[in-house]
């Protein structure tokens, strides 16, 4: 089977969540061994790890033909994508897009991430997902996230080919409820085009029954999973707290979906019963600064730690330096980061609302609001050994059974419903 997908991040270059699931997935489908897999990034670096897709590099794609030489081709361009492919590319250009802002190569620029023209880039992206359509021999589509849900339509009213479509997150989600009108109207297109909807939780999956009018019976959850520990961060020696000051932390985008103000004021209880706990919180986003002012406020400064965005090793290495994860959520579709933790041997206090909990047993589940529930939690873990102890083995092993080849065995079965295969 052959599958042409189209993402927006990818490892090493993460962003957020999503290319962690992208990577995961593909990872998963890939694993199987009779899939091909054609990845589309919008801006690749050339380290991509490779072997489980052949990714297109969407900023070397051609939409306006060129006539340059091969060798100029493969200065500019080789080391993301063969310029053999460009030339296969060019010959199924199949519209006039010189009025639009290309290079000399013909092609369109892509910054890359989540810039200030994010839906520029967005309609960009689908434009030349067009191209690759014409030029690739594919069996189903599958687009991740609103980002790519016009390429994904694109593609398949070029193709004829099945749109399955992956929702990682709604903007339900990232909004409190305050929808943006242009991202929802992207959303529900790519939903109402779709032969099959993938949700990452069954949270997810009724937002998108009731919020968008989706058909039941074409939508799916696919709960997400962890990928082992790679060797460098597995050896990785967690550090003995025991009659020591312990931590707690908090890692993610530092923003209105995430409640870390929930988080703060639980550190403000714990810290009225006992001084002998830190506090991180480890991310960056819009409402870092007024975190820093309220734990300032709340007179822990002293017992806070904001050391910004962490990558790569940076996060194992604070997971496993910590004694509690806390991921207070608000809206969470799904929340790979406590998986991560507990692979970690890291206790972790969940949100009721996030799409983890529903298959996460070992671990401390509250209702993101009840600072008073998530102090306690992180008090007990804090103060009783044998509850950490218990914890951090029941997790530990409970986590290393979700993995992403069972995923990548359900989205196969979902793909093969979808073109009536099964």
């Amino acid at each position: 089977m052959k599958v042409l997908m189209f993402g927006w991040e990818y490892p090493p270059h993460v962003y957020g969540g999503l290319a962690t699931a992208n990577y995961g997935i593909t990872e998963g489908l890939h694993a199987q061994g009779d899939l091909d897999i054609t990845l589309c990034l919008p801006k690749p670096w050339g380290d991509e790890d490779r072997r489980a897709a052949n990714i297109v590099a969407m900023n070397s794609v051609p939409i306006a033909w060129r006539d340059v030489e091969y060798e100029y081709v493969k200065s500019r361009i080789g080391h993301v994508m063969s310029p053999d492919y460009y030339y296969r590319l060019r010959d199924n250009i199949y519209a006039d897009f010189n009025y639009m802002h290309v290079n000399d190569l013909g092609c369109m620029e892509f910054a890359g991430g989540y810039p200030s023209n994010l839906h520029e880039e967005i309609n960009n992206y689908s434009i030349i997902a067009g191209v690759v359509a014409r030029t690739e021999e594919f069996d189903i589509i599958h687009a991740h996230d609103w980002l790519t849900y016009p390429a994904g339509i694109h593609a398949k009213l070029v193709s004829g080919k099945p749109l399955c479509i992956h929702v990682h997150a709604t903007d339900f989600d990232r909004s409190r409820g305050k929808v943006n009108p242009t991202v929802y109207s992207i959303e529900k297109n790519g939903m109402d085009n779709a032969d099959c909807i993938m949700c990452v939780s069954e949270l997810t999956r009724q937002t998108v029954i009731n919020q968008y009018h989706q058909d039941p019976r074409k939508c799916f959850t696919v709960h997400n999973a962890v990928y082992p520990l790679k060797q460098e961060y597995d050896e990785i020696q967690r550090p003995d707290h025991t009659g020591k000051e312990k931590v707690v932390t908090f890692l993610g985008r530092i923003t209105m979906q995430k409640g870390p103000e929930y988080f703060v004021e639980a550190a403000s209880m714990v810290l009225h019963r006992t001084r002998n706990v830190r506090f991180c919180m480890a991310g960056s986003g819009d409402m870092m600064n007024a975190m820093i002012q309220l734990a300032a406020e709340r007179g822990i400064a002293d017992r806070f730690h904001f050391p910004g965005f962490m990558r790569g090793k940076q996060v194992y290495e604070c997971l496993k330096d910590s004694d509690v994860y806390v991921m207070p959520s608000v809206s969470e579709p799904f929340g790979i980061s406590p998986l991560e933790a507990m692979q970690c041997g890291t206790p972790s206090i969940i949100s009721k609302q996030s799409g983890c909990a529903e298959i996460l047993n070992n671990c401390i589940k509250v209702d993101y609001w009840d600072i008073h529930a998530m102090a306690d939690a992180i008090y007990s873990i804090c103060a009783n050994d044998s509850l950490f102890n218990y914890l951090k083995e029941e997790g530990k092993r409970e986590v290393d059974q979700i993995t992403w080849e069972k995923v990548g065995l359900w989205i196969r079965e979902l793909y093969e419903r979808t073109l009536g295969w099964r």
